[in-house]
């Protein structure tokens, strides 16, 4: 018998409340600035649609579990954990559980180099050479369609093409037009690296996909992010995330890597599998902590933590007193600064900001929000977008990569807004 089958009926999702409530999350969720939904314009019974809605992928096997958070004008109307944190071991998930964040590390990095702006060390479209001085002069790989040739860029790798994925910089030497003894340099002979910085410099000699600004293409571009705080601030990126920003926002579960001691709060990941239920991938485990902290990806973190983050945006940048960025940086970030240019991750309908994909079409977009929300998500599932216009926040968990044939953060969007009432 699988024991993903095991999950309690909805007849019993009393009893199954009742026990979260006894056993998961309790301190965390007591922290949370709380508001009967429709306080605040949103309606009990249709939340309730969210934990019917993961539910159902849990009852089909294509999900282990899920946790999903909503606030609305700064107040959690909803946060709730469905299925499992470990299915094989029958330990059901719970709203304090460490989820595996991938890219929805790229907003909280991009933030931090927004406070670094406002501390006047730089403008947006200052080149990143002033502080990683290996990528002045840097080449441009072009094609004519019978040969390739490197030539110099028209114009600068900036601080706004990082911030925006613009920069046409990739860490992958591969299919670049380089000897094999320059991938072996680059790539350290394959023996990787033990700081980004040291991998960032390297890379220098890897030709740039297009000339800078020409183009969105998703990849390297935050790890340059945060190998600038790191140069600008003269701390690790892990540092200055952990003093500047989780620790004022009492963000105390977020980490590059996760303390042993917390190791039965971290969700297992699974892979899909064609025509039957999601298999184990990884089950819960920590990481040595080591001195590689990465721009793009790497951090760990719960619900709780993630709406700290994401409130202090919507607020403009303000959490409980605590300020990290002004309200004209925050309005900045989340402004479209790429045109017409296809961000193709996000689909139709959107641009990107300095971090954040941003809404411009919503009649184009799958997702349902206003004009002028955004977000991102990361690789294994994990979403968070806000919608300012209707002063809502939208967070959910899961640990599936490959998720993308479930359409099931697209639709998420669908059954958190559609419990709008006023």
């Amino acid at each position: 018998m699988n024991k993903y089958k095991q999950q309690p009926s909805s007849s019993c999702r009393m009893c199954g409340l009742i026990f979260l409530l006894l056993t998961s999350g309790l301190v965390s969720a007591a922290e949370l600035p709380q508001a009967r939904p429709e306080l605040v314009g949103m309606s009990s019974d249709r939340l309730q649609r969210i934990d019917d809605y993961f539910q159902r992928f849990v009852d089909a096997g294509q999900i282990s579990g899920a946790v999903s958070l909503v606030a609305r004008r700064g107040k959690v109307v909803h946060h709730s954990a469905v299925g499992w944190k470990y299915r094989e071991e029958n330990i059901p998930m719970t709203t304090d559980t460490i989820f595996t964040l991938m890219s929805m590390t790229k907003p909280i990095v991009s933030t931090a180099l927004m406070m670094l702006f406002e501390e006047g060390y730089f403008r947006l479209d200052d080149p990143i050479s002033d502080w990683i001085p290996e990528y002045k002069d840097h080449g441009v790989l072009v094609s004519d369609g019978a040969r390739s040739s490197v030539v110099p860029e028209a114009r600068p790798v900036t601080f706004r093409h990082v911030l925006t994925h613009t920069s046409g910089l990739t860490l992958d030497p591969q299919d670049k037009g380089l000897s094999r003894e320059e991938i072996a340099w680059i790539t350290n002979n394959g023996e990787g690296f033990d700081t980004l910085g040291e991998r960032v410099a390297r890379a220098a000699k890897i030709p740039g996909a297009f000339h800078p600004g020409d183009e969105w293409q998703y990849g390297s571009s935050t790890d340059y992010v945060a190998v600038l705080v790191e140069k600008i601030s003269g701390q690790s990126i892990d540092e200055f995330l952990r003093e500047r920003i989780f620790e004022p926002l009492g963000m105390h579960d977020t980490h590059y890597y996760v303390p042993p001691e917390k190791v039965d709060r971290v969700a297992a990941v699974y892979r899909p599998v064609a025509g039957g239920p999601s298999e184990l991938m990884r089950p819960p485990a920590v990481t040595p902590a080591r001195d590689y902290f990465a721009g793009v990806a790497g951090l760990n973190g719960t619900s709780s933590d993630y709406f700290r983050y994401a409130q202090l945006m919507l607020n403009g940048g303000e959490l409980d007193g605590v300020r990290l960025l002004g309200t004209k940086t925050v309005e900045l970030m989340i402004q479209n600064h790429t045109g017409d240019k296809d961000v193709y991750v996000r689909g139709p309908g959107y641009g990107f900001g300095l971090g954040f994909g941003v809404l411009t079409e919503p009649e184009k977009s799958l997702d349902f929000m206003s004009r002028g929300g955004y977000g991102w998500g990361g690789a294994y599932g994990t979403l968070y977008w806000a919608d300012p216009e209707e002063e809502l926040l939208g967070l959910m968990f899961i640990q599936l990569p490959g998720h993308a044939p479930l359409n099931i953060r697209q639709r998420y969007t669908n059954v958190v807004t559609q419990a709008i009432v006023d």
